[in-house]
């Protein structure tokens, strides 16, 4: 069982035990583990949403926000999806073992660069209870041993998912303690997570600056960090106002509660007074709240005296709900600059007709996904054709995206060679 009473240290050195036998195990027996979690999944869907209405319950009853009920929630529909991710994930090429290249040294040595697991991956997430099986199979697919740390608002979701993963995994051959689950012990449990060095190999968070803050205070563990996401969308003078509108709307609006969700709207001086009446009145609509600058506010016509002024800190806020900052700017190069200034390096876009300024903005803008004429919402493991994502790094090192299989590899050298020795 996923579940326990063991200690932290306890299921850190089980996971590690269990991962020496996932990186031997034959890639049939893992692929046939994540089919087998698919099918307990939908098998159990009761006992899941039974699980989860228990969690949405106390969080509305303590007054969480609809945002976080939203990422909280499961539905039928839901858990359908989340099974369907673990058979995309099981029916991706195996990345353990790949060679990644090889050569022949003029010695005769024959090098291979070869790709192998992490070993035990440890993540640290906040209210959705879908991370616990998407980075479970990802985790198991490319041969890794899981510790999985959900946040208290999600325990009775967590706790069944991990044991319907657990079990299943284990009667199709893996070794018990490759998915484990520590839970109730707050930051002082987080603490001891962070610290078991020769255990877990890497922890990976999802979750709020907060989260990242502790770990980064206390963590002697590697730590790949999945990053906040303050996303802009920039129309630029050449948009095409049709699809900017389009593209604009979706960034924001089609899942606002998530990272790769429009924070901020650019838009360039020269369309602004075509583009912002229309866009800004459709996006009002729909819900959303616009906090703006002044010029955008001289250019969205009669909605302009009834928006709210933006401040300082909007820029740099990420929202999580129906709230868009809005801002005129003159160029290119100040929309890089503010995004520079304000951005998390998530998922920028440029909406834009001129390859000249589509070229600017890729390379002027450092994010680990920077789009052009289309929406920020694609940046997810499985729009990627990853099957899923354990997170969305900003990292250079040694992953940055979508953290999927081959982000949860690392590689040796394996030389062979026909009896050399070094002169």
């Amino acid at each position: 069982m996923a579940a326990t009473t063991a200690t932290v240290a306890d299921v850190c050195v089980a996971a590690k035990e269990a991962s020496r036998r996932l990186a031997r195990l034959d890639s049939a027996v893992r692929d046939a583990a994540l089919l087998a979690m698919a099918e307990a999944l939908e098998s159990r869907v009761d006992e899941i949403l039974e699980a989860n209405a228990r969690d949405v319950h106390a969080a509305r009853e303590t007054g969480t926000g609809p945002a976080l009920i939203d990422r909280l929630a499961l539905t039928p529909d839901r858990v359908a999806g989340i099974a369907a991710d673990v058979r995309r994930i099981a029916a991706l090429e195996d990345p353990v073992g790949e060679v990644i290249e090889g050569r022949r040294l003029p010695n005769g040595l024959d090098v291979r660069k070869v790709s192998v697991p992490l070993g035990v991956v440890a993540v640290v997430y906040e209210a959705r209870p879908n991370v616990t099986i998407d980075c479970t199979a990802l985790c198991l697919k490319s041969g890794n041993a899981i510790v999985l740390r959900g946040s208290s608002i999600a325990e009775h979701s967590n706790a069944v998912l991990a044991a319907i993963a657990s079990e299943a995994a284990e009667m199709a051959g893996v070794a018990p303690g490759a998915i484990g689950l520590v839970a109730g012990g707050g930051r002082d449990e987080l603490r001891e997570l962070a610290t078991q060095v020769g255990q877990v190999d890497v922890i990976i968070p999802r979750g709020g600056e907060g989260l990242k803050a502790a770990l980064a205070e206390h963590a002697t563990v590697p730590v790949l960090y999945a990053a906040s996401g303050n996303c802009h969308v920039f129309v630029d003078a050449t948009a095409d106002i049709d699809r900017a509108t389009a593209i604009a709307i979706n960034a924001k609006v089609q899942r606002p509660s998530v990272c790769n969700a429009a924070e901020t709207l650019l838009v360039h001086s020269a369309v602004a007074d075509e583009f912002l009446p229309r866009a800004l009145s459709e996006l009002r609509e729909r819900g959303v709240e616009l906090r703006v600058d002044e010029r955008t506010r001289a250019a969205a016509g009669a909605l302009g005296p009834s928006l709210i002024a933006a401040t300082e800190s909007d820029w740099a806020t990420e929202f999580l709900a129906l709230v868009l900052a809005v801002k005129v700017v003159d160029s290119v190069e100040e929309a890089i600059d503010h995004v520079e200034r304000y951005g998390s390096g998530h998922s920028e876009a440029i909406l834009t007709s001129s390859t000249h300024a589509a070229r600017a903005f890729t390379d002027g803008v450092d994010a680990a996904c920077v789009y052009v004429n289309a929406s920020t919402r694609f940046t997810d493991g499985g729009e990627f054709g990853l099957g899923a994502e354990i997170g969305n790094s900003t990292q250079r090192l040694h992953a940055r995206g979508p953290i999927g299989l081959r982000e949860l590899c690392t590689y040796k050298y394996v030389v062979e060679g026909t009896g050399q020795v070094r002169p």
